[in-house]
């Protein structure tokens, strides 16, 4: 694990993850729960650095059953899902606090939003730099290099730096 930048906390047995532990991910994503023959097995939760989760059932290392959790508490629902949909377009903390008052809009569901470097991109995880195609988190820790279609996603649809709202005098 050391190899990967993996770390694991918990009970071993025959040189593997077995019983309860913890384990974490170089991109800092923390797995708590139930192991079995060194991978995920029974239930656990998938904790990720942007505070969502996903409180599962695994079974062999792979998820069989679960809720995923935003950071703000929405749960996402795969049916009669009514957040962001084409009737309501509030963002979620929207609906929990209400609307702003008339002339100041909330343009992300983080308010106030996160503070974007010169030249990059909010990406939703992390800030993208497109001069040196890197996703570093919000705290300036690397996560990854983004590939040509994350690149070009990105550059078309997340909110840039240069992004700014021009009244009219």
């Amino acid at each position: 694990m050391e190899f990967i930048g993996s770390s694991y906390k918990g009970d071993i047995k025959n040189d593997r993850m077995e019983g309860t532990g913890e384990y974490t991910f170089p991109t800092e994503t923390k797995y708590v729960g139930e192991m079995k023959d060194g991978m995920f097995h029974g239930k656990g939760v998938l904790y990720f650095p942007t505070g969502s989760k996903y409180e599962g059932t695994w079974d062999k290392g792979l998820a069989k059953q679960g809720t995923f959790s935003f950071a703000d508490g929405l749960v996402y629902q795969e049916k009669d899902w009514e957040y962001l949909d084409s009737d309501d377009r509030r963002f979620y903390s929207e609906k929990l606090n209400g609307l702003k008052p008339g002339g100041e809009s909330q343009r992300t569901n983080l308010d106030p939003p996160h503070i974007i470097p010169d030249g990059c991109y909010d990406c939703g995880d992390g800030f993208y730099n497109p001069t040196t195609r890197v996703i570093s988190d919000y705290t300036g820790t690397f996560l990854r290099n983004a590939d040509d279609q994350e690149h070009e996603w990105i550059l078309r649809t997340c909110r840039r730096a240069w992004d700014e709202v021009v009244l009219h005098a």
